[in-house]
Formats: structure tokens, sequence, C-alpha cells
């Protein structure tokens, strides 16, 4: 096993003093007009903490805390507020994902199921990239938590993939084969999330706005024909470029079908763990797919799911303890949840999107629109949420775009679909992007240089060619 050499706390405690040094002069700047003393002391610690997650004077979760205490210390928030982030839905949604996971890895539903996958498509990496993305492509239109479908369902089989060609993130094997099956299987749940009206859960909200600010009807179909070309480009492109930026170790295996036949033989028929595990499994995806119209949310259906898998022993509670990325992601990723959700409570992205309204004014309406479309694009950097970015600036960035000219549909779509394949770049952008970044295989810096040439190859790939595409279909 390797082992890292420790930086010694002289040398942690430089980037910890320009992180600091960062949020003191954000916090000494007097606020521009129109935003608050509160909103602009909370923005210096949300950037200061960010740019902890990036340089890492010390581990995530340190400086998440970090963060949470300077928060209320210095009553920026009162200390519930600084808290609510550990209460957030989706965060326990992400935990729990965790959790099914390990139970897919224990009892070994996982290596049987990833050795099926073997079987049938084991020859080359880039063919199981592919086959998994597929999974997800017929899975998306009906599970409209793609939290619960990329975390409870992909990542499993990603991480039992992983672990049987010897690839784990804390013995040096990582880039084997599992850092780009995990870089993959989050890229390219982005992109399916973006191709179906019910494959994200703010999608019906994109679309609800659109029919209400700009009078523009999106129908199912609609969405998914308009989102059919660009989206199966994009799932194709992609996975092909990750294989070429982010190449694995292991890119072909020849022996994989027989040597997948003969670990299925000697797994024998399915074990009562391996049922019982696919029983829950069972259950849980149907509640994720049926849940709204039972009234189950996806994060209820998750706990119902866990609760299942304790009763029945088929995990053990030191199985839950032990668990620790899913314990790190709780800490840090309801920091970010936190600080996001209140910088646009404290009118700050308001105030944003006021700014940049009046910035494009007066230009011709294909250029103020991609103006636009970057910048609603980009800003994510600065949310954990796809749901609280659309809340915040979906209705202004149309509004705008339609004043300006841009046919209203195409404004509409093109800021739906946006508004999933922007949490591209960060590791807390959606609510997927802690369950793929919590596995350890791939760094961070490695994880926000990929993500941004992604955002790149999607955004041309859904402005030229859905252009087009949508040209021809009479949208515009």
């Amino acid at each position: 096993m390797s082992h890292k050499k420790k930086n010694p706390p002289t040398i942690r405690l430089i980037p910890l003093l320009i992180t600091a040094m960062v949020g003191i002069d954000l916090w000494v700047i007097r606020p521009p007009e129109g935003i608050t003393p509160q909103a602009w002391h909370l923005f210096a610690i949300f950037v200061a903490t960010i740019l902890g997650f990036i340089i890492k004077p010390l581990p995530m979760g340190p400086v998440a805390i970090f963060g949470i205490a300077i928060t209320a210390l210095t009553n920026t928030l009162s200390v519930p507020q600084a808290l609510s982030g550990f209460g957030h839905p989706v965060i326990w949604l992400i935990v729990i994902a965790f959790f099914i996971s390990r139970g897919f890895i224990k009892t070994g539903l996982g290596e049987r199921i990833a050795y099926l996958f073997v079987k049938r498509f084991g020859k080359k990496t880039l063919g199981l990239a592919y086959s998994l993305l597929f999974s997800d492509l017929i899975l998306s239109p009906a599970i409209p938590s793609n939290t619960a479908r990329a975390g409870g369902i992909i990542l499993p089989i990603i991480r039992s993939l992983s672990e049987t060609f010897g690839s784990r993130p804390d013995d040096g094997t990582e880039r084997k084969i599992g850092a780009f099956l995990v870089k993959v299987g989050f890229q390219g749940d982005l992109i399916t999330s973006a191709m179906f009206m019910t494959a994200m859960a703010a999608n019906p909200l994109s679309a609800k706005l659109a029919k209400d600010v700009a009078g523009v009807q999106i129908t199912w179909t609609g969405w998914a024909i308009a989102a059919a070309l660009p989206g199966l480009i994009s799932l194709v492109v992609i996975p092909f470029l990750l294989y070429k930026w982010y190449p694995p170790e292991i890119t072909e295996t020849p022996n994989a079908s027989a040597m997948a036949n003969e670990k299925l033989t000697q797994m024998g028929p399915l074990k009562r763990t391996e049922l019982l595990m696919l029983f829950v499994f069972l259950i849980v995806l149907v509640l994720w797919i049926f849940g709204n119209r039972l009234g189950v949310d996806p994060t209820t259906t998750a706990f119902i799911g866990l609760a299942i898998l304790l009763l029945t022993e088929v995990l053990s509670w030191e199985d839950v303890l032990k668990e620790r990325g899913a314990w790190d992601t709780l800490t840090w990723f309801a920091a970010v949840v936190m600080m996001a959700t209140y910088l646009d409570k404290l009118g700050l992205i308001a105030w944003f999107g006021n700014w940049v309204k009046h910035s494009v004014s007066g230009l011709p309406w294909i250029l103020s629109s991609l103006i636009l479309l970057l910048i609603y694009f980009y800003s994510h950097y600065f949310f954990a949420s796809s749901t609280a970015h659309i809340s915040a600036m979906f209705t202004a960035f149309l509004v705008v775009m339609v004043a300006a000219g841009a046919p209203p549909m195409i404004a509409a779509l093109l800021l739906a679909f946006f508004s999933n394949l922007f949490a591209a770049t960060t590791h807390y952008g959606a609510g997927t992007s802690p369950v793929f970044f919590g596995t350890g295989y791939v760094s961070q810096p490695k994880w926000w240089s990929l993500g941004f040439l992604v955002s790149v190859v999607n955004i041309i790939i859904w402005l030229a060619i859905g252009g087009v595409w949508w040209k021809i279909l009479g949208l515009w």
C-alpha cells in the first residue's frame, strides 16, 4: 500500500493563512451597493471555504467545520441556520446511497452484476463505460432523482467493476479502471438528466417557469425530441474524450468473458443475502420510479431501503459506521449547501442576476444570449444544488434573453438543458457530485480540470449541433 508523506504543520499553515486572508479581505471591503453586509460576509466565508477545498490546507471535512464555526461565531448566521445544511433531504439521500452501494459490495450481488457486465461487454474498458451509460439512459425517463439513479444503481456497479479488476482508491490502483469509470458515470448521468423532463427532479420546475415567464409550453415529448440528438452525441463523445484525457491503465481485457464465466460458476446460485439485497434494490427502484404518485419522496425511499437492509442484517451498524466516505460527504456538503442556500435568501444571487441584466443590455440577441448562457452555466460554481440555481436565476435570465430578441422556446430549452449540464464543473454542484467524488477514485484538482473541459465540449455540442437540430425541428 502506498503512503503519502504528510506536510509538516508549518507548511500546511501557509495555504490555511492564504485561505483566511482571502476571506478577511472580502470581509473588510465595503459591499457593493445593493448587497447587505450580512450577505457580503457570508460570501466572504463561502469563497474562503471553497478556496480551502481547492488548496487543502486540511481535509475537506475540517475546512467545512471551520466555515460553519466562523459563520456562527461572527453572527453572520444563527447557529440553527449555520447547521441547517445537515437537515437537507438531498444530503441524506446522498449519504444513504453510499450505504446501499456498500450493500451491493458486501453481499457479492454487485460483483455478480459486474461479472455479467464483464461477460457481455468486457473486451474493452470503453465498451464497459458505454454499457453503463446506456443503462443510465434507459432508466433516466422513469427515475426523476438522478442522485438516486446514479448513486443507488449505477455507482454500485462501477465500484464492483473496479474491485473486480483490482482498482481501489486506497492502495494506489485507482487509475487501473476505477477513476475512468467513476468520471464517465458521473458525467454521463448529467447528460441523461438533461435528455428527459422526468430525468431530474428540478426539470419540471424549469418547464413551469418557462410557461409562467415566457408563455412557452414545453411538453415531455417536445423536451425529449429536442434533447435527443445533442444528448446522444454528448453520450458518445464525452466518454471517448475522457478515455483520451484520463485513460485507464486497463484498456483491453480479452480474457474477461472467460474469467467472468469462471467466476460466476464459482459463485454459484444467488445467496440469501444477495436475494435480500436484490429484493431491497427492487423495492427502492419501484419507489424511486413511482414514489411521486404514492407520496413517497426519494429520500424517504432511501431510508426505507437502508432500514430493511439493517433489519435483515444484510448490513450491520458497523458497516454503516465504517462507511467513512458517507460521513465525510455529510460534513462538507452540508456546509456548502447551507452557505449557498443563504446566499440566495440574503439576496446576493438576485443582485448578481440584475447586474448581468444591465451588463448585456443593447447587444444583439445572439451575442447577449451567449453571454447570458455562459454566465448562467459557470455561475454554478457558487451553487451546491441545481434546484437552488434554477430557482434563483432561471427566471431572470429567461426574461433578459427573450427581451433581447431570443426565440422564447430556444431560450427556455437551453437554460433547461444547461441546468443539468452545469453540474459537470465541481464536486459539489449536484446531488450526484459528492456521491461519485466521495468514492475517492478521482482527486479534486483532476475532477475540476476534467469537469471544465467536459463543460466546454458539452456547451459546443448543445449550442452548435443542438441549434441546427432545433432549426430542422422548426423551433426557431
